[in-house]
Protein backbone atom coordinates (compact mmCIF):
# COMPACT_ATOMS: atom_id res chain seq x y z
CA UNK A 1 0.00 0.00 0.00
CA UNK A 2 1.84 3.50 -0.92
CA UNK A 3 2.58 5.92 2.18
CA UNK A 4 0.23 8.43 0.98
CA UNK A 5 -2.61 6.01 2.34
CA UNK A 6 -3.56 6.42 6.06
CA UNK A 7 -5.92 4.83 8.76
CA UNK A 8 -8.89 7.22 9.03
CA UNK A 9 -8.36 7.33 12.95
CA UNK A 10 -5.25 9.60 11.66
CA UNK A 11 -7.12 11.83 9.91
CA UNK A 12 -7.77 15.43 11.93
CA UNK A 13 -11.16 16.59 12.36
CA UNK A 14 -12.71 18.91 9.26
CA UNK A 15 -10.66 16.96 6.98
CA UNK A 16 -11.58 15.08 3.96
CA UNK A 17 -10.49 11.34 2.27
CA UNK A 18 -11.17 9.01 -0.02
CA UNK A 19 -11.57 5.07 1.33
CA UNK A 20 -9.23 3.45 -0.59
CA UNK A 21 -9.58 0.01 1.51
CA UNK A 22 -10.62 -1.80 4.22
CA UNK A 23 -8.46 -4.18 6.21
CA UNK A 24 -10.50 -5.97 8.64
CA UNK A 25 -12.38 -9.61 9.02
CA UNK A 26 -15.15 -10.30 6.10
CA UNK A 27 -17.99 -10.32 8.64
CA UNK A 28 -16.92 -6.59 9.70
CA UNK A 29 -16.18 -5.87 5.99
CA UNK A 30 -19.82 -6.80 5.21
CA UNK A 31 -21.12 -4.54 7.60
CA UNK A 32 -19.43 -1.54 7.13
CA UNK A 33 -19.91 -1.71 3.21
CA UNK A 34 -23.73 -1.67 4.09
CA UNK A 35 -23.21 1.42 5.99
CA UNK A 36 -21.65 2.99 2.46
CA UNK A 37 -18.10 2.08 3.23
CA UNK A 38 -16.70 1.37 0.14
CA UNK A 39 -13.88 2.45 -2.07
CA UNK A 40 -14.15 5.73 -3.37
CA UNK A 41 -16.41 7.22 -1.24
CA UNK A 42 -15.68 10.29 0.04
CA UNK A 43 -15.78 10.82 4.18
CA UNK A 44 -15.13 13.52 6.59
CA UNK A 45 -14.27 13.50 9.96
CA UNK A 46 -16.55 15.29 12.31
CA UNK A 47 -14.94 14.68 15.58
CA UNK A 48 -13.68 12.45 18.16
CA UNK A 49 -15.52 11.78 21.28
CA UNK A 50 -13.21 13.60 24.49
CA UNK A 51 -11.19 10.08 24.96
CA UNK A 52 -10.96 9.60 21.64
CA UNK A 53 -13.65 7.21 20.64
CA UNK A 54 -15.71 6.83 18.60
CA UNK A 55 -15.18 8.72 15.91
CA UNK A 56 -17.63 10.40 13.88
CA UNK A 57 -17.75 11.03 10.15
CA UNK A 58 -19.87 12.25 7.73
CA UNK A 59 -20.48 10.30 4.18
CA UNK A 60 -22.96 10.06 1.52
CA UNK A 61 -25.27 12.99 3.44
CA UNK A 62 -25.47 10.56 6.73
CA UNK A 63 -23.40 10.54 9.70
CA UNK A 64 -22.04 7.56 11.15
CA UNK A 65 -20.09 6.62 14.13
CA UNK A 66 -17.14 4.42 14.12
CA UNK A 67 -14.83 2.65 17.30
CA UNK A 68 -11.20 3.75 17.18
CA UNK A 69 -10.10 0.35 15.91
CA UNK A 70 -12.87 0.05 13.11
CA UNK A 71 -11.55 3.25 11.72
CA UNK A 72 -8.21 2.46 11.74
CA UNK A 73 -8.85 -0.53 9.74
CA UNK A 74 -9.99 1.76 6.91
CA UNK A 75 -7.16 3.06 4.79
CA UNK A 76 -8.10 6.18 2.95
CA UNK A 77 -5.93 8.54 0.60
CA UNK A 78 -6.50 12.68 2.12
CA UNK A 79 -8.08 14.96 0.05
Amino acid sequence: MPSRYLPLAAIPPGHRAVVCEIRCPPEDHTRLMELGLVAGTVVEVIRFAPLGDPVEIRLRGSTLSLRRHEAGLIWVAPQ
